[in-house]
């Protein structure tokens, strides 16, 4: 028994006195650890810093500084004739849309209508012509109808009923358009008022200071210029609609108009053969 405790007594003090030397190891060795650890982090972090620039998109923040600046020019130019210039845009838009869809709704393939109202003179004669033209959309189609629809009244009378029906439609082709026009020519106007009270604002901030300070009169002078620019951006979007729309019209006018010739020289035709 004697003998057993002093083995253990013996064996506990061998790892009692082998710890501190573990210990002693592992300090000795942190240092170098640490001196790894240190070092390797500010190339993690030089890594990080270089490769996070890479994943930033430069379109997008492109982009946000292009609409951030418009925001700001908008801002700095004043909120009313700002605001005034911007509702002028929208109106102007809103109709020029409108036209161009129903100008484009409007548009009819006239060679073909020619065809099958001809086709329909032989086959079932003026009733089913008319036929024809009611289930065609298009102010061609309604120009047609009413000349067929007093083709029993002779040629004259068709060519009178065709050249006034053709200027009712002429008229709702054209609807709307003064409205246009009109934005068009508010737009600088309001921009050049702008200019004008800009101005006004900038001297009377050198009649209150007492003394010429260009800081005191370059803003008065940029919120004239602001206003001015915008005015003239808007005038010039809505006449190029507005041209476009114009161009529009004249090229189904010209379109009914050789249509209509051709209608009555088909109706001609048709009367001769009966």
């Amino acid at each position: 028994m004697k003998k057993l405790l002093a083995i253990l007594a013996v064996f506990g003090m061998l790892s009692w006195g082998n710890t501190p030397m573990l210990m002693a190891q592992d300090s000795t060795e942190t240092p170098e650890a640490v001196a790894e650890e240190t070092a390797a982090e500010p190339i993690e972090e030089a890594v990080t810093t270089t490769a996070a620039p890479a994943e930033e998109p430069g379109d997008t923040a492109q982009e946000e500084t292009t609409h951030q600046a418009i925001k700001k020019k908008f801002i700095e130019g004043g909120a009313g004739f700002m605001g005034v210039i911007m509702l002028t845009l929208i109106i102007g838009l809103a109709l020029a849309i409108e036209r161009i869809i129903y100008l484009n709704l409007a548009s009819t393939n006239t060679t073909k209508l020619l065809a099958k109202i001809e086709d329909a003179l032989q086959s079932g004669g003026t009733e089913a012509a008319k036929e024809v033209c009611r289930n065609t959309r298009g102010p061609v189609a309604s120009i047609f109808y009413q000349g067929l629809d007093r083709s029993h009244e002779g040629i004259d009378v068709v060519e009178k009923s065709v050249i006034a029906y053709g200027g009712v439609v002429m008229g709702q082709l054209e609807k709307g358009l003064t409205w246009i026009s009109l934005m068009i020519a508010m737009a600088p106007m309001l921009g050049f008022m702008g200019t004008v009270i800009g101005m006004i604002d900038a001297f009377d901030s050198i009649q209150a200071a007492g003394d010429i300070n260009p800081a005191l009169v370059a803003s008065g002078i940029k919120v004239a210029l602001i206003t001015t620019v915008g005015g003239l951006i808007v005038a010039i979007i809505l006449q190029i609609f507005y041209n476009y729309i114009v161009s529009k019209i004249d090229s189904l006018v010209n379109s009914m108009e050789d249509a209509s010739i051709s209608l009555v020289d088909l109706l001609v035709k048709y009367n001769r053969k009966n």
